[in-house]
């Protein structure tokens, strides 16, 4: 029993010094746990004291960046406002002057209107006193010459008329004398005609060829031994060979320009080919007399093609080729001839023709110029002979007869043929003046209009065809334009030579016309 209460007491005083020991042990973990709480708090109060710290230096910082942009954009906003001020003040400035150059303005008008204002009354008051001195002098003018004013005027009248009857006269007379003179101009029209038919314009550009050479050696080999290199090549085409000193060249002369053509080509051959004899040069010569002829026959061809001609003779496309090589006062006949188609074709359009016959009538119209003087007649009747031979229409035998009005048109294509031909004969550039000529006729007629008093000056325009005189207004009144022009026009008339008219025109404020004819 007592060892068992000694145990209960052990335990029970075991239990007490355990509790207690338990109690001393908390009380001290409680102090740890103290300590360490008011460690952590310690540290949390100083990190938060850091954070608020550190976050019031980058607010600090953040302002100061914002105060900085701030600032920036203030500045910038002043310059574009003193910029915009400095604009402001410049227009400002601008406007000022405009405003004092309008009122400068505004005040030269008034200034001017009032002078104008001042200018017309003077004007007003000079025109009352000139009416005054006009009655004046007009009651003074028929004391002296005794009669009315009505009566002065019936005089000039009576002048007038006179004078309107001395020209009509002139104008009769001129008939009379044209009616007189024209056996002469016909005959003069013949004789014209067959020497173009023969020789075409006897000018050194278009009866001579030259053939250039490669050295001088070359002419002593076309001359031959004894001259007969060259003495055959004459024989075998028709045409005369002009071996002078002139360097490195041979000259071809003849009328014919086909003959001279072929001689042409066949020298040149030869030159090229080195082979220069008699027997060589007959063979070339037929060579090129056929290729020519087959070239004019293409080149007729072409034409008609070209046109829209169909069913030509291929024997009248070769003559009508023959015309590329023939010229009427420097005018190619060939191109003559296309361009009267073509006119004849576009009137035929507009009057409901036969297009395609009035372009054929006026092809084959100067087709009597490609024949030489071994065909009697004049060229329309050698037209005529061809195309009847090759069955051309009734139309276009009478359209080349009566081109240069020898019979009487029969149709309106015929009419149209004999329009256009003068068309191309005439228009500017056609046929070649001689620049000396032409030199000299437009300076006579700016000294013909110069001569006259009054004028300041003349000028010659359109080659030729037309005087333009500019004359003092204060020495030619509007009146006295008329009469300048006519006796411009007839000192023309009697003191140069010239195709056609000349057209005089006078200015002044206003412009006066005449012709010349």
């Amino acid at each position: 029993m007592e060892i068992l209460l000694y145990i209960i007491v052990g335990l029970v005083l075991g239990l007490a010094s355990g509790y207690g020991l338990l109690q001393v042990l908390n009380t001290r973990k409680m102090s740890l746990l103290n300590d360490k709480a008011n460690e952590a708090l310690d540290d949390a109060r100083k990190e938060a004291a850091t954070i608020i710290k550190e976050a019031r230096l980058e607010a600090k910082e953040e302002l100061l960046k914002a105060w900085a942009e701030f600032e920036r954009k203030a500045e910038e906003r002043k310059k574009e406002f003193i910029e915009s001020e400095n604009r402001f003040l410049t227009r400002e400035k601008g406007l000022d002057r405009k405003i004092e150059q309008a009122e400068r303005r505004e005040r030269e008008i008034y200034n001017k209107e009032r002078q104008i204002s001042e200018t017309r009354k003077e004007f007003d008051e000079k025109a009352i006193e000139i009416e005054k001195l006009k009655r004046e002098q007009t009651a003074k003018l028929e004391e002296i010459a005794c009669m009315t004013r009505d009566e002065a005027k019936n005089v000039i009248k009576e002048q007038i008329f006179g004078e309107a009857r001395m020209e009509s006269l002139s104008q009769v007379k001129r008939i009379e004398e044209e009616a007189k003179n024209n056996a002469t101009e016909k005959a003069n029209y013949i004789i014209a005609g067959a020497i173009q038919r023969c020789a075409n314009d006897h000018v050194a550009e278009n009866t001579v060829s030259v053939v250039d050479l490669p050295n001088d050696e070359m002419k002593g080999r076309i001359i031959g031994r004894e001259g007969r290199n060259i003495r055959a090549l004459e024989v075998a085409t028709g045409v005369d060979l002009i071996i002078d000193d002139t360097p490195n060249a041979v000259i071809l002369s003849c009328f014919d320009p086909i003959k001279r053509e072929v001689a042409r080509q066949t020298l040149e051959k030869l030159i090229g080919d080195g082979r220069i004899h008699p027997g060589r040069i007959e063979d070339t010569v037929d060579k090129i007399t056929k290729k020519l002829n087959n070239q004019l026959r293409e080149t007729g061809e072409k034409a008609c093609f070209e046109l829209g001609i169909e069913g030509v003779h291929p024997e009248i496309a070769k003559i009508l080729g023959k015309l590329k090589y023939r010229t009427s006062y420097s005018q190619n006949v060939l191109h003559h001839s296309i361009e009267v188609s073509y006119l004849c074709g576009m009137m035929a359009g507009e009057l409901k023709q036969d297009v395609k016959l009035a372009r054929r009538a006026g092809l084959f119209h100067d087709i009597g110029k490609a024949i030489d003087q071994t065909m009697e007649g004049t060229h329309t009747q050698i037209g005529v002979e061809l195309a009847r031979r090759y069955n051309e229409p009734k139309v276009v035998l009478n359209s080349i007869a009566s081109h240069h009005e020898d019979v009487p048109p029969e149709s309106v294509i015929a009419v149209l043929v004999a329009a256009a031909d003068a068309l191309s004969a005439s228009r500017p550039g056609a046929r070649r003046e001689m620049l000396q000529n032409y030199i000299n006729r437009m300076e006579k007629l700016e000294a013909i209009g110069s001569s006259f008093k009054g004028v300041s000056r003349t000028y010659a325009i359109q080659a030729g065809r037309e005087v333009r005189v500019v004359v003092t207004p204060d020495a030619i009144r509007d009146s006295e334009a008329f009469f300048l022009a006519k006796d411009i026009a007839k000192k023309i008339e009697g003191e140069l030579a010239y195709p056609g008219e000349i057209k005089v025109t006078v200015i002044r404020e206003t412009r006066v016309t005449d012709f010349a004819r």
